[in-house]
């Protein structure tokens, strides 16, 4: 349940995009794990946070829109034709109040609370653009796949940049070893994104940037547009489904309670 009611300008208004055309796993945000749906276990635990004012989940059809009210949700109807949960969440910003947004992937059903709530105090703190998180990256076979998107941050906990190749480069060494001597931190992304209001009223007007276009990840197009994307430090490590194997897996975490 929400924990104590915070003022809507200091806390959050959580979106849940839940596209039921996905390519991998047609239909998976209503697959059955553990007796509900998949994007109702993401919806539970995002209103386990202290600083959510309010949780909505972004349907793009009527099938997941009456699923998602079937178990309590409030619901948006999107256009299905829309490329990512940050432009479902622009096209519905003036049905919204409030300053900050976060953005939770209607496919991780054990996303941490307290992971939400740290990007919220974040943005409290800093009063970032944007702000997301990273987690350490200590798996050479990580570091080497190109699906595990890595980060680059400043001293101040500023994004640089996020690719799907190792970087930083460590001129002189094999990738092999770059881990070896932990005198680099290497951070892979987790994607889940916090938007102050501004960022997402502008989103539209933003065009595809060339290096999003050549990575294919969506949050260049901020960075290339000169937003400041601030992170949190985070272990976390999604449970994303987006294979069978990733839900059969996910049903086995879940039948052991």
């Amino acid at each position: 349940m929400p924990g104590p009611s915070i003022s809507p300008d200091h806390s959050a208004t959580v979106a849940i995009p839940a596209r039921l055309a996905s390519t991998r796993l047609p239909r998976k945000v209503l697959l059955d794990l553990g007796g509900k749906p998949v994007v109702q276990h993401v919806w539970e635990r995002v209103r386990q946070m202290r600083n959510a004012a309010r949780v909505v989940i972004l349907a793009d059809g009527q099938e997941v829109a009456d699923a998602a009210r079937a178990f309590g949700a409030e619901v948006f109807l999107t256009d299905p034709a829309l490329p990512s949960g940050t432009a479902r969440l622009a096209s519905v910003l003036g049905r919204l109040p409030g300053a900050f947004f976060l953005n939770v992937q209607g496919d991780e059903p054990c996303i941490a609370p307290a992971l939400l709530d740290a990007l919220v105090e974040r943005w409290r703190q800093t009063r970032c653009e944007l702000v997301t998180a990273v987690a350490p990256l200590r798996d050479p076979a990580c570091l080497a796949n190109p699906n595990v998107v890595k980060v680059v941050r400043a001293g101040d906990g500023r994004a640089l940049y996020f690719s799907r190749s190792p970087v930083p480069f460590r001129r002189g060494l094999p990738p092999a070893e770059w881990l070896a001597d932990g005198a680099v931190a290497y951070w892979s992304h987790i994607g889940v994104y916090g938007y102050a209001r501004e960022v997402l009223a502008g989103y539209p007007m933003l065009p595809v940037s060339e290096n999003e276009k050549t990575e294919s990840l969506e949050q260049l197009r901020f960075i290339e547009h000169g937003k400041c994307i601030q992170t949190v430090e985070t272990d976390y490590h999604p449970v994303s489904i987006d294979t069978p194997e990733d839900l059969e897996k996910a049903r086995a975490l879940f039948s052991k309670g």
